[in-house]
Formats: C-alpha cells, sequence, structure tokens
C-alpha cells in the first residue's frame, strides 16, 4: 500500500457514496500495530457545516460534531479494508455498536485538514464476525480535535444465504456482545 488517494478498488467497494468518505488520502498503514492514518479535508461545502446557521460570534462555522462520528465509521471501513483484508463486495459489512467514550477537545473551523488516526485496540475475529475495538485521534493544526474508544461489529453475510437480507439485522441484533 502506498500513501495517497484513494485507488479506485478501494472506492468501489466502499458501502457508502465517495462524497461521504470525507477523507482525500491515506497517509498510514501499519498492519502490525493495526493501524491506519487519513487525511480530511475541512471546508465550508462540508454535509452539516453547509447547513450551519453561523454567527461570526456566537456560532462560528465549523466542521460538525456528527460529521467527526461518521467519519469514525468511515476511518473503520478502511481499517477493515487495508488491515483486515474485509471486503463489502465479498459479503464483509460493519456497523458501529458502541461509543465506550467520545470527546469534542476542538472547535475546527473549515480550512486547515484534519489528521484522524485509528488504531484497533482490542479484537475477537471469527469466521463470519468480529468484534473490534478502536481508538480514534483526530488532530487539527496538530492539536487534538476529537477523541474516541468504540466498536464496531463486521459482519460476513451471504445474501443467497437462508434468512437472505434479513441476516444482517438477526446478527446485529445481539444482547450481551462484547462492547
Amino acid at each position: 500500500m502506498t500513501p495517497g488517494p484513494f485507488d479506485a478498488e478501494f472506492l468501489a467497494d466502499l458501502p457508502y457514496d465517495p462524497e461521504v468518505l470525507l477523507f482525500d488520502e491515506l497517509l498510514e498503514v501499519d498492519r502490525a500495530a493495526s493501524r491506519v492514518r487519513c487525511r480530511m479535508p475541512t471546508h465550508a461545502e462540508l454535509p452539516f457545516t453547509r447547513s450551519q446557521r453561523a454567527h461570526p460570534v456566537r456560532h462560528p462555522r465549523h466542521v460538525a460534531g456528527a460529521l467527526m462520528v461518521h467519519a469514525t465509521g468511515m476511518l473503520g471501513f478502511v481499517h477493515a479494508y487495508y488491515v483486515l483484508d474485509l471486503r463489502h463486495h465479498a459479503g464483509w459489512v460493519g456497523y458501529g455498536t458502541h461509543v465506550q467514550r467520545a470527546a469534542f477537545r476542538k472547535l475546527v473551523p473549515p480550512g486547515e485538514p484534519i489528521f484522524a488516526t485509528c488504531a484497533a485496540v482490542r479484537a475477537r475475529l471469527g469466521a463470519d464476525r468480529h468484534f473490534v475495538r478502536y481508538r480514534f485521534e483526530f488532530l487539527h493544526e496538530g492539536v487534538r480535535c476529537y477523541e474516541s474508544e468504540q466498536t464496531a461489529v463486521w459482519l460476513r453475510v451471504d445474501a443467497d444465504a437462508p434468512g437472505g437480507p434479513k441476516g444482517v439485522l438477526a446478527a446485529f441484533d445481539r444482547e450481551g456482545e462484547p462492547g
């Protein structure tokens, strides 16, 4: 893997339209450390940011917290693709299950990019289901602006299997799974 813009194969496998990937460059993949790092441009036309009723003092335009939370899901997909070798087109899909902790440390005005890191801190990998606890750190102008620990479940779903698409819903709806 060479750092740089995401390739067409990755973008074709993404379960969302590439416009909401939010990242424009893959900066690092460290399989041994189970870590990825990406660059996230910040600009006034980002979803939610463009819809803000901004005021220079009371509510300055900023990268919305909801966007940062969504970005963690996209980073989790980057991690699953490049570190765990999971492919959406092969039936793998991931969903966030728990936010153990999250902190917004700095209001981020549009302009300078965010550098976002995702590292798996714990994983239980099975044949058709993986549970992964991630640690996220987002830096803006060298200062931490967001950090969290979150858990995701990755499921391999065969659309032709008994239960078909309901398989995802049934597999996801589980009480007592580790967070």
